[in-house]
């Protein structure tokens, strides 16, 4: 007897198990691709400063919370940890806070003696006066050439 062997189901992958094996998980549809992700590289959260009169206000609000949680929604409404509150009380205590107060970080401006100043004034009214002076003389020499008058060349010890 001869018998034609049953159909046989062959392994034969669809468009959905054909998708499956794709390293990017996207299904080969082909029609509903995700868009790609943005390149850009987003900019570097800056932490948050808190200004010494910030500082202080929320001190100020914490030390009148007496209820219980008063304190809590706080800290929640200004997204703050309490932590903040205990080295800001720590700084409150030492003094630091208030002198921090229109303080500007980085070097300090030295303290210019005044007599720099009234030298660098005179300096400049001095440079000044040069400059007219020389714009004289340059003037000066232009008439002499013009007029055919000799100029008698300068000493040694006299430089242009």
């Amino acid at each position: 007897m001869n018998r034609m062997p049953a159909a046989v189901e062959m392994d034969v992958p669809g468009p959905e198990a054909e998708g499956a094996r794709r390293a990017t998980g996207a299904s080969g549809l082909g029609t509903s691709r995700a868009p790609a992700p943005d390149p850009e590289v987003p900019a570097k959260v800056q932490r948050r400063r808190f200004p010494a009169e910030y500082r202080l206000r929320i001190l100020k609000q914490a030390d009148a919370c007496k209820k219980p949680g008063e304190l809590g929604a706080l800290l929640r409404r200004e997204g703050l940890y309490s932590s903040l509150l205990t080295n800001w009380r720590r700084q409150r205590e030492q003094g630091a806070l208030r002198d921090l107060r229109g303080r500007r970080r980085g070097p300090k401006p030295r303290p210019v003696d005044p007599r720099v100043k009234q030298l660098e004034a005179e300096n400049a009214r001095l440079q000044r006066k040069l400059r007219r002076a020389d714009t004289i003389i340059t003037l000066q020499k232009k008439v002499a050439e013009i007029l055919g008058i000799p100029l008698r060349p300068l000493d040694n010890d006299e430089t242009d």
